[in-house]
């Protein structure tokens, strides 16, 4: 098997056992708590493609909060998985580009069935 071939089958292999939160498995309203190496992050789920997303980058800039999408998480090259939020040894890529450090670790938060988010 050549080399190419050995390293995608090693990306596929090491993508089926993230621990990760999956885009469509939110609802809006649920917040994903992200801690990075060197960061935290609250992401606020608001349904479609857009989040509010708190902490990390957007702290130091004095954004906080924004209104952002989430392109997905890589594995720090140009490979993307843009099916997921969050996903533990991955860096998480907003949609302005900003690349977190390695995540750590994920809390998901639930939106109560009796809450209404307007």
């Amino acid at each position: 098997m050549d080399s190419i071939a050995q390293t995608l089958e090693n990306v596929v292999e090491r993508a089926r056992a993230l621990e990760e939160v999956r885009k469509r498995d939110l609802r809006n309203g649920d917040i994903v708590l992200v801690t990075t190496q060197n960061s935290q992050y609250t992401i606020w789920v608001l349904g479609g493609p857009h989040y509010w997303v708190w902490g990390g980058w957007f702290d130091s800039q004095r954004m906080s909060p924004v209104r952002m999408a989430i392109n997905g998480c890589t594995w720090g090259g140009t490979a993307i998985k843009g099916d997921i939020v969050a996903a533990c040894g991955l860096r998480l890529e907003f949609g302005n580009r900003v690349l977190t450090t390695r995540i750590r670790k994920i809390r998901v938060i639930r939106q109560g069935p009796h809450c209404s988010i307007n």
